[in-house]
């Protein structure tokens, strides 16, 4: 691990915790609106949508220049946010995201750059 990653993980845990932990740092919460509470409930997951969304549909290719990548995960992506929007199960979603990328990969279905 090198010194700049540990620094981005510092600097990371200072940008995010305060929303994490915004419960304990802020008395009678409840008092905010329904919209206020909402949001804030969201914003964990959003930031790990953005993370993964970057991992599944950018890649680099052999020079190292980022490139489209186009593949199983986006399918994988799509069962998994229609499981999760229609059973509101996310365990269910992830599993079936994880054996379709599993299964395609041992059958050696490969991606596709664009």
């Amino acid at each position: 691990m090198t010194a700049g990653l540990v620094l981005l993980a510092i600097l990371m845990f200072a940008v995010t915790y305060p929303s994490r932990a915004l419960g304990l740092l802020i008395p009678r919460m409840d008092r905010l609106p329904r919209a206020a509470t909402d949001y804030l409930q969201l914003v964990g997951p959003a930031v790990l949508a953005a993370l993964a969304a970057v991992d599944v549909m950018v890649a680099t290719n052999d020079a190292g220049d980022p490139v489209l990548h186009v593949g199983v995960e986006w399918i994988a992506v799509i069962v998994c946010m229609a499981i999760v929007a229609w059973r509101r199960n996310l365990l269910l979603g992830l599993v079936a995201a994880v054996a379709i990328v599993t299964i395609a990969r041992a059958a050696g279905i490969e991606s596709a750059f664009i």
